[in-house]
């Protein structure tokens, strides 16, 4: 590829996740800047410890030209599902006002959907300046700008996981393969009528457990309607 003034990359961190939002974040630098971030040791959020990504985030910041976190929380990520604007999509338009605010000759992100090309097409309709994109599974294990995103936006989604604990104790990852997790949506609506405003209550593991509630409560109501009256 020949070489451009300004590179960007962007991932994303909490998309599966039923509690808390979803981060993207996005990242320009000089193609030169690439190297300096291979000698700070990034690399793949996932690959790191919560200190390394914390410690790295705060080296990335030192060498970035830019950074952009947009954070989606549940209710808005409800609210584009019922209306029929999926995952893909709501991520699509997001990373297309980050290309758009950093304006980068080239861009690497890591693909949400397994249709690369569908989804660049959809993508590229919303970007308003010239650019190259390079869109990839598992960018983020390839191009340092993406890895460096996928840690900012990994550290974000983290601290704010971290305040719910504080509020609403344990809470797990808030992901529905976590356990611990699942047992504090369950306690939560023993206690509540319905979830608070941080759970994504369009996830099947959220809509099922309310509506199993309603169904509970219509079941008791309605026994408690049949239940003979005493004459005695």
């Amino acid at each position: 590829m020949p070489e451009v003034e300004l590179i960007a990359g962007i991932d994303e961190a909490g998309r599966g996740a039923v509690l808390g939002p979803m981060v993207i974040a996005g990242i320009s630098m000089s193609p030169r800047d690439e190297n300096k971030l291979r000698k700070l040791g990034v690399k793949d959020s996932k690959l790191l410890s919560p200190k390394r990504r914390e410690r790295l985030a705060e080296a990335i910041e030192k060498v970035a030209k830019d950074i952009i976190v947009i954070k989606i929380g549940p209710c808005k990520i409800d609210n584009y599902r019922k209306t029929g604007v999926n995952l893909n999509q709501i991520e699509a338009m997001k990373m297309a006002d980050i290309v758009n605010y950093l304006k980068p000759g080239r861009v690497y992100i890591d693909s949400p959907d397994t249709n690369i090309k569908k989804f660049q097409r959809f993508l590229k309709r919303m970007i308003d300046h010239e650019h190259e994109m390079v869109l990839e599974h598992y960018a983020d294990t390839k191009y340092m700008s993406v890895a460096a995103a996928s840690i900012i936006a990994k550290v974000t989604r983290d601290k704010d996981i971290e305040e719910l604990r504080e509020k609403h104790g344990k809470i797990g990852s808030g992901y529905t393969s976590d356990p611990i997790t699942i047992q504090w949506l369950e306690n939560w609506l023993e206690n509540n009528k319905k979830f608070p405003d941080f759970v994504r209550t369009t996830w099947i593991t959220a809509d099922a457990m309310l509506k199993n509630k309603l169904q509970t409560r219509l079941t008791d109501w309605f026994k408690k309607l049949m239940k003979p009256i005493s004459t005695s």
